[in-house]
């Protein structure tokens, strides 16, 4: 009787030694695979070297940022191995860094705009990367640019360009600004979903969606204003660096086709009838212009070259080992959410922690709090404000500079800082507040399901499945309407406001940088050198450093980047590339991670809804 189990026992025991043996020999070829690569990355790197009179060529790609989100160093390296990954995040700072260590390297002559997979950066940004382009050619260098076509924003950035090649097949798309919205007050009445929303402020309209089939007069008014205001500054920008009129730079449909007709219905060719670019080349014919201006490289048949991830590795600054009194910067980029976050996103709990790190470093002298945001939790955002208080009471000035966005939220947690400065493009304000959730009482009364018992009180019985109570309906409100009051209370307090003149240029209204300066929301027009000087003042330093307050990386973390970093020239392209189905469900994707991740303890945000520009 025994004999059957123990043959099933061992044919059993065979087999598990077989898949178990065969799952090690993976697991050791992977393992000792990585350690091969990483050795031989280790060993035969090349050192970086830049022959006199070359190009630095800028290929950007994905999104410039002005602070990276958190990213698996397992997918790093897989993204490290594309240079040309357009979902790569890029800081702005390290493009500035590279831009003004290049206009003072004799060894480069001239800067190539490749920007091919850029996909966005906000004018704010781009404004500051041509400003940095400008003193480039000031010291008598050139900057080209050359693509097989322009999308706007990556035009906007090579309009700084002496000359801008397009391929003869290319064109240059531009078409304004727009913001159009999906409303689903009918197919939610169709669905018999009960939205319940709450807000304070005339302009305040990220609830409208849901409670309308088109948008308000108020928020027409306000788009209306705010795009043509943003638009302005573009297309003065366009027209300046190239020398063209206005009018010519976005034509009407009818003038378009009148102006495609005279080309023979040639894109390219319109581009260059209409002084958009320059030259039409085919990559050969770039190379050849560009040997002409750099010369051929000593090691193969290109022009002289070295990449802005080469450059940047090679000039970016080692680390003191002697600490000395500085400006902190702490960068509050992403949604506010509560608790603690990963870098990219804003958390009540991990954001305080930075600037209470800034508080307590006797180095740190003054603080420059690096404002890049449409809001999101108003406890988080209140919490962050707290923190912002404390070092102005340990006697550290703080100095908020803008980026391209620092709305709702984002204006709470600057406004009691000692100074502000915003960009002529900066979105700011939207001082306004709202909670909205929905019921589905009527959905699940129609497949028969019904919900019913008993609680201790009304507040016991709120569920998702039951009717809101109207009583408990204006209590809500009326908690909204107090959290309006504290937001201008605070803008008044502490712009030096009345309440009547913060409530005029509130209502959830956004406002450019330009006009937040005029109407008092913004001290200074101004960037982040401009932010950096004035907290140096503030303080009293004559010389100073500045130090990025970041949150760490641990020991092992940091020696797997470098490592994997190195065995990602190893590895194969990653595929970047996704069918267009892929991106519209990655749209939806995004809003759907956004509301879910909105987590205010007492349901009241403070979220820009008209800041994706």
């Amino acid at each position: 009787m025994s004999a059957k189990p123990s043959l099933i026992k061992r044919f059993f025991g065979f087999i598990w030694k077989t898949i178990n043996g065969i799952r090690k020999l993976i697991l050791n070829i992977i393992f000792f695979g990585i350690i091969a690569m990483i050795i031989m990355a280790m060993t035969s790197e090349e050192e970086i070297t830049i022959e006199d009179q070359s190009a630095l060529v800028l290929n950007l790609s994905g999104s410039i940022v002005d602070q990276k989100r958190h990213v698996d160093p397992i997918e790093a390296i897989f993204k490290q191995s594309n240079t040309d990954d357009p979902e790569a995040e890029i800081l702005l700072a390290d493009i500035l860094y590279v831009i003004e260590n290049a206009t003072h390297d004799k060894r480069i002559n001239s800067i190539v705009l490749k920007m091919g997979n850029l996909r966005s950066g906000g004018i704010s940004k781009m404004t500051a990367i041509g400003d940095a382009l400008n003193k480039f050619k000031e010291a008598g260098k050139t900057v080209v640019a050359v693509g097989n076509s322009y999308e706007q924003n990556q035009y906007f950035l090579a309009s700084y360009a002496n000359t801008i090649y397009l391929n003869h097949k290319g064109g240059v798309s531009l078409e304004g600004l727009s913001s159009y919205r999906m409303f689903f007050k009918t197919a939610l009445e169709k669905m018999n979903i009960s939205t319940h929303v709450f807000r304070v402020g005339t302009f305040k309209s990220a609830v409208e969606p849901f409670i309308r089939d088109d948008m308000s007069a108020p928020a027409k008014e306000a788009s209306n204003a705010l795009l043509t205001d943003l638009w302005q500054n573009f297309e003065t920008t366009i027209a300046t660096n190239r020398q063209i009129a206005t009018e010519n730079i976005v034509l009407n449909p009818q003038t378009y086709l009148a102006e495609l007709d005279s080309v023979n219905g040639d894109s390219a060719q319109l581009a260059i009838k209409m002084n958009w670019v320059d030259e039409l080349v085919s990559d050969e014919s770039f190379r050849l212009a560009m040997l002409k201006t750099v010369g051929q490289e000593a090691n193969g048949d290109s022009y002289k070259q070295i990449s802005f991830s080469k450059y940047f590795n090679l000039v970016q600054p080692i680390p003191s080992l002697i600490e000395q009194e500085s400006v902190g910067i702490v960068v509050a980029k992403g949604n506010i959410l509560n608790g603690k976050q990963q870098a990219g996103q804003i958390g009540g709990e991990s954001t305080s922690a930075l600037l209470k790190k800034a508080r307590f470093d006797n180095k740190v002298k003054a603080v420059v709090l690096r404002v890049d945001t449409p809001g999101g939790s108003a406890f988080a955002s209140e919490k962050i404000r707290q923190e912002v208080i404390a070092l102005k009471q340990a006697g550290k000035p703080v100095v908020v500079s803008m980026g391209s966005l620092a709305a709702s939220g984002g204006y709470w947690i600057s406004a009691s800082a000692d100074y502000i400065y915003a960009t002529p493009t900066t979105l700011t304000g939207s001082i306004g507040i709202f909670g909205m959730f929905a019921t589905f009482e009527k959905v699940l009364s129609n497949w028969g399901i019904n919900s019913d018992g008993v609680s201790t009180s009304k507040w016991a019985g709120i569920s998702a499945t039951r009717e809101l109570d109207p009583n408990i309906s204006a209590v809500i409100q009326r908690h909204i309407e107090h959290g309006y009051h504290e937001f201008i209370s605070l803008v008044a307090t502490e712009r030096n406001m009345s309440l009547e003149q913060v409530d005029r240029i509130a209502q959830g209204r956004v406002w450019s940088g330009t006009r937040a300066v005029e109407l008092g929301l913004v001290d200074e027009l101004g960037d982040m050198d401009s932010a950096i000087a004035k907290a140096a003042e503030m303080a009293e330093m004559v010389k100073f450093d500045t130090k990025v307050i970041e949150q760490e990386l641990t020991t092992e973390q940091i020696f797997m980047q470098k490592m994997l970093a190195s065995a990602a020239t190893y590895l194969p392209v990653a595929t970047t590339q996704s069918p267009m189905v892929e991106q519209f469900m990655g749209q939806w994707r995004t809003v759907v991670e956004q509301m879910t991740q909105f987590d205010d303890p007492n349901g009241l945000y403070m979220y820009c809804e008209l800041c994706d520009y």
